[in-house]
């Protein structure tokens, strides 16, 4: 893995206070801070330099703005997988954030930068740059491994039982890189997605409080919910660094009270509770050993998509409850030694979907409709399936058209952990 001190970030900025700036804010990180007063000046220097693991360009520049500027950049193939952060001051033009994802931007920060936000997107992207030069090391590394072996064969006239091994050696050590691989997609899409949900909440009730003309109390619950919302994003912050790490174990789970975990993902949705006029019951579910942020992202999730596929003329209602299961009637389950386990139910009045559509939904930025009918990503229930793998469990749902939904979690009773880990 390359050393902290090789990271290149090239900044882009018409305006030397800004640059400096910027600058100022990453120094402690110790990145290498290549500088371009312009867009041209940044092409001259990416015609000679192409190691870059990260571009911050400002939109609004002189003769060439940042969206002309990163369009010629990824003409290069050399260039084209250097991500780019946009910065901007304009914050609600819909119009222009999509100009930038169509020009292969990768993220938005907005003017005034606030320090610590820069430096956790920063660290995000060095942190996939490092895993992909490790992955392409590694990868160079088997090549070599490969070649190698190979001349040994042909110079010793290796046995039939020889070449076998080998192949098994290569065969694991795909398997290996393809894991790997998927660890990163995986960090990829939760950073994209779970990120954007507390720093939306930032946004909003710092929006609401510059409107607020009077009643300080309303004022308090609003910076209270940006407290709450900037408190959930380092959460996930750690999380994502311990998935892309491959750290989850056993000493990440807690003892918890699922109740307790739902009625934290409530808190999130409140305001939206209230505009959709939603009504929520929620029958006492279990104590489990789970990954308490974690699992609240799926009950979060869940219970958001309840409200985001509700039916236009009828109120959402949602209604959570469980059940023990002590014959396993689900595949995956039944392959455990310990067969007892919980079924969480999420059900909703909703507009539904056709059941042959069940496996599909789970599949990342698939998506049963269009963007212009229900706003969303795609990725909310992948990233359920994903978590319920890491708790040993399972996630399915049944429904029918205008029939409503119901999305069913499988957990274990126990977790079967090493002997020398403990559940706190």
């Amino acid at each position: 893995m390359q050393d902290q001190g090789l990271i290149k970030i090239l900044v882009v900025d018409d305006r030397p206070d800004n640059l400096l700036s910027i600058e100022s804010i990453l120094e402690r990180e110790s990145y290498t801070i290549i500088k371009a007063s312009s867009g041209r000046a940044a092409l001259k220097i990416l015609l000679k330099e192409f190691d870059f693991s990260l571009i911050l360009m400002d939109v609004q520049m002189p003769e060439m703005n940042g969206f002309e500027t990163a369009a010629l950049i990824y003409q290069r193939d050399k260039l084209k997988e250097i991500p780019i952060i946009f910065i901007t001051a304009h914050s609600h033009e819909e119009e222009a954030i999509f100009k930038g994802y169509r020009v292969g931007a990768v993220d938005f920060i907005y003017k005034p930068i606030n320090p610590e936000l820069l430096r956790i997107k920063v660290g995000l992207f060095v942190e996939l740059y490092r895993k992909t030069q490790s992955l392409i090391a590694q990868e160079q590394k088997l090549l070599l491994a490969n070649a190698s072996l190979q001349r040994e064969i042909v110079e010793r006239e290796a046995s039939e039982i020889r070449v076998r091994e080998l192949n098994q050696q290569l065969l694991q050590n795909n398997i290996h890189l393809k894991a790997v691989n998927e660890e990163l997609d995986r960090f990829a899409y939760i950073a994209s997605h779970d990120l954007q949900e507390p720093l939306r909440k930032i946004r909003v009730f710092s929006d609401m409080i510059l409107q607020k003309k009077s009643g300080e109390g309303e004022v308090d619950r609003y910076v209270q919910k940006i407290t709450n919302a900037t408190i959930r994003m380092q959460q996930l912050v750690s999380d994502l660094l311990r998935f892309s790490r491959h750290s989850i174990q056993g000493g990440d789970f807690m003892q918890c009270d699922l109740n307790e975990l739902v009625k934290e993902a409530l808190t999130e949705l409140e305001i939206k509770i209230q505009q959709t006029n939603a009504r929520i019951q929620i029958e006492t579910l279990p104590s489990l050993q789970v990954i308490p942020t974690l699992m609240r992202q799926v009950f979060y999730n869940l219970i958001s998509n309840a409200l985001k596929f509700r039916k236009k003329e009828v109120p959402p209602e949602v209604h959570i409850y469980a059940e023990m299961v002590t014959a396993p009637d689900h595949q995956y389950m039944s392959e455990r030694d310990n067969g007892r386990y919980y079924k969480i139910f999420v059900t909703d009045n909703g507009i539904g979907f056709e059941s042959q559509y069940v496996e599909d939904i789970f599949v990342v930025f698939k998506r049963l409709h269009s963007y212009h009918e229900i706003e969303g990503t795609g990725i909310g229930l992948s990233i359920c399936k994903k978590i319920m793998e890491q708790h040993n469990g399972f996630i399915t749902a049944t429904s029918e058209i205008d029939n409503g939904a119901t999305f069913i979690i499988g957990i274990p009773e126990k977790q079967l952990l090493p002997m020398n880990l403990s559940i706190t």
